[in-house]
C-alpha cells in the first residue's frame, strides 16, 4: 500500500526543510587542506566534508524528523527525543543488573516480554532513584495506549556496544513502569537500512544480547511499522524526489567553494 498524498507530502516537506536546515547550521571542520584543494578542488573537498558531516548527523537530522513525521499519520501520537523520565526503582535496577549478568556470561537467552514482566514486578519496590533525564529517539503510542521507544542506531553499530544498547532498552521500560505499572510498554532498536542488501541484516551478530524479534526492526520492518506496509520503497521515493527537486539548490550551495 502506497503512502497517502498526505503522508507523502508531509515526508517530503520534512526532508526538505531538515536538509536546509543542516546547510544553514553546517561548519566544515577544516578549511584548510591544501593537498587535497589542489588534486581534487574546493568544491569536491566540501561537498566530501559535508557528506561526511551529515552521515555523523543524519539520525539526528533527518531520520529522526521523518520517523516522527511519517508515524503522525498512523498513530495517536509520536515524538522524536521523547522525556522518558528521571526515576527507577532501586530492585529494578538490581533485577536488570541480573538480568544482564546471566546475558552476558550466556546462562540465558534473551526474552524480552519475560524481562519486561520481571522489571513490573518490581518497578515501584526498593525506594526510587533519581536520574539525569532519559530520552529515546523516537516515542510511538497507538491508539490502544501501548509505548513503543525506539533508539536509532546507524546502519552498522560496533556490536561490542550491544550491551550498553540492551541495558538503556530495559530501563527504559523500568523508568516508564514505574510511573505507570499496568503500561503496555515495548523498546527497541531501530536501524534505518540494511547496508548488506540485498543479502540480510546479520542478525545472528546480536542474538546473544537482544531480542531480535522483540527488540529490533531493520530498514522496510521499521519504516512499515511506522508507515504501513510498503512506506519503506515509497519514502525511499520521496528522498529521490526532493533530491532531484533541490539538485540545483545543494549545486548553488556548492558554488561558493569552487574558487
Amino acid at each position: 500500500m502506497p503512502l497517502s498524498k498526505e503522508q507523502t507530502t508531509s515526508v517530503e516537506a520534512t526532508i526538505k526543510e531538515s536538509l536546509r536546515k543542516k546547510f544553514q547550521n553546517y561548519k566544515r571542520e577544516s578549511k584548510n587542506m591544501p593537498f587535497h584543494y589542489r588534486l581534487l578542488g574546493q568544491d569536491r573537498m566540501a561537498l566530501y566534508s559535508f557528506i561526511q558531516s551529515l552521515n555523523t548527523t543524519f539520525g539526528t537530522s533527518i531520520f529522526e524528523p521523518v520517523a516522527e513525521t511519517l508515524a503522525k499519520t498512523r498513530f495517536a501520537k509520536a515524538q522524536s527525543q521523547y522525556v522518558v523520565g528521571n526515576k527507577i526503582s532501586e530492585d529494578a535496577q538490581n533485577e536488570i543488573q541480573h538480568i544482564m549478568n546471566k546475558l552476558t556470561i550466556g546462562d540465558t537467552d534473551p526474552d524480552k516480554r519475560e524481562e519486561i514482566q520481571r522489571i513490573r514486578d518490581v518497578c515501584q519496590t526498593g525506594g526510587m532513584n533519581r536520574l539525569r533525564a532519559v530520552k529515546a529517539d523516537l516515542l510511538i503510542e497507538n491508539d490502544e495506549g501501548s509505548l513503543f521507544l525506539f533508539d536509532l542506531k546507524t546502519a552498522k553499530p560496533n556490536i561490542s556496544n550491544f550491551k550498553d544498547f540492551k541495558r538503556t532498552l530495559l530501563e527504559w521500560c523500568a523508568i516508564a513502569l514505574a510511573k505507570d505499572p499496568d503500561l503496555d510498554i515495548h523498546s527497541l532498536i531501530a536501524i534505518p537500512y540494511n547496508p548488506y542488501e540485498p543479502k540480510p541484516y546479520e542478525r545472528w551478530t546480536l542474538k546473544g544480547m537482544l531480542d531480535v524479534e522483540q527488540e529490533l526492526k531493520v530498514a522496510d520492518e521499521f519504516w512499515n511499522f511506522l508507515g504501513g506496509n510498503g512506506a519503506y520503497q515509497h519514502l525511499l521515493d520521496c528522498f529521490e524526489r526532493v533530491g532531484i527537486e533541490l539538485r540545483s539548490e545543494i549545486d548553488q550551495y556548492f558554488e561558493k567553494f569552487s574558487d
